[in-house]
């Protein structure tokens, strides 16, 4: 008998990324909630593992990733150029929204917003995957494929939370069209595996969009932040980690239950999560070695190095690796729906610290 995602489980491997529930060919693979994060549990009675389906754990992000090996044959080219922690890209970029709400209200600079927002009204996708606040929600975040303009503002900036794709895979299968979808690296690491066995998704997929990832946080750190500033979850109506200028800060509104009196409540992103950052993060994630997505079409995140740290509301770096994406950032700016300016790949690194526990080996198996 093959390994199964139980494996992964009983390893401590998990990502929680949900890619095996959509890739489970018998439906037997469902996420539930549990320790904090979004974890796998297996209907044995439906599961053909025992008769040679391993699929879940052919495609598991958890347990390893021919990183480089699977960037090369996706990128390289003559136009492209590869750095050992940045991996293999064809531009360097900082940017932002030229549209001032979405620039201030997102995590950065809003550029992830603002392109799909300008891609599907210019009607190069049909869609896009994106992780949103949802009050009623399990760990108040819902992964959904945004079709409007609306609901792809609903979901700007960065959940430092647990997110699953578990129903995506699924979700743009049964539509037609093209989409863009929007996860940290071990999220595209598991797409990037399936793809390989299912024509069908890859086809449908215009690109993905990684976000850069040190690390990310089980649903405790959301409740220990909230219950140190005496917030009640169950009255929550608006939660944003990031909002409100450059860095930000977490920002959530609501209706407490006991006074029923509405509340706004502001804390500095810096003072409430850098002291916490070495906590909550989930196993897996210390074995980690992408900070920057390297197997997204194009990667986003953070510039907070001088002349950028200087801004106030809003500036992101980003990577282009896909060929076609770097002009794709031209005509975006062109329209002038985002503003664009070169950026070299030292000053890139040097805003990243955490990029430094990156291992320089070419791939990471665990196995």
């Amino acid at each position: 008998m093959g390994k199964s995602i139980l494996y992964t489980v009983s390893n401590g491997l998990c990502t929680g990324c949900g890619i095996c529930q959509g890739a489970c060919p018998n439906t037997s693979i469902t996420m539930h909630v549990k320790s904090g994060r979004f974890l796998p549990v297996v209907d044995q009675k439906s599961c053909k593992n025992d008769k040679g389906c391993h699929r879940c754990y052919d495609i598991c992000p958890g347990v390893g990733v021919k990183l480089n090996c699977i960037a090369k044959e996706e990128f390289s080219g003559a136009d492209t150029f590869y750095n050992g922690k940045i991996g293999y890209y064809r531009k360097c970029f900082t940017g932002y929204s030229n549209n001032y709400d979405v620039r201030y209200h997102s995590a950065s600079g809003g550029m992830v917003t603002q392109l799909l927002v300008w891609m599907l009204e210019k009607k190069l996708i049909d869609g896009a995957a994106v992780t949103a606040f949802r009050s009623k929600s399990e760990l108040l975040v819902h992964s959904f494929i945004a079709t409007t303009k609306e609901e792809i503002l609903s979901a700007k900036s960065s959940k430092y939370a647990p997110v699953t794709l578990n129903n995506i895979i699924h979700d743009i299968k049964a539509r037609e069209g093209k989409f863009v979808i929007v996860g940290l690296p071990c999220h595209i690491h598991g797409l990037r595996k399936y793809e390989k066995i299912d024509k069908k998704f890859k086809d449908k997929v215009f690109a993905y969009f990684g976000l850069y990832c040190s690390g990310s946080k089980s649903f405790y750190l959301t409740e220990y932040v909230l219950d140190k500033y005496n917030i009640n979850m169950k009255g929550l109506s608006y939660l944003s980690y990031r909002d409100e200028g450059c860095l930000g800060g977490m920002v959530a509104k609501g209706v407490d239950p006991q006074s029923k009196q509405s509340y706004r409540f502001y804390e500095d992103y810096q003072k409430y999560s850098h002291p916490l950052r070495s906590f909550f993060v989930p196993r897996r994630c210390l074995f980690c070695i992408d900070h920057f997505a390297e197997l997204a079409d194009i990667s986003f995140g953070d510039i907070h190095v001088m002349p950028y740290s200087l801004d106030k509301v809003g500036i992101n770096s980003l990577v282009t690796r896909k060929s076609g994406m770097t002009e794709l950032l031209y005509e975006a700016a062109s329209e002038r729906a985002i503003s664009l300016s070169d950026l070299n790949e030292d000053v890139l690194l040097s805003s990243q610290i955490a990029v430094k526990q990156k291992n320089n080996g070419h791939q990471l198996l665990l196995k």
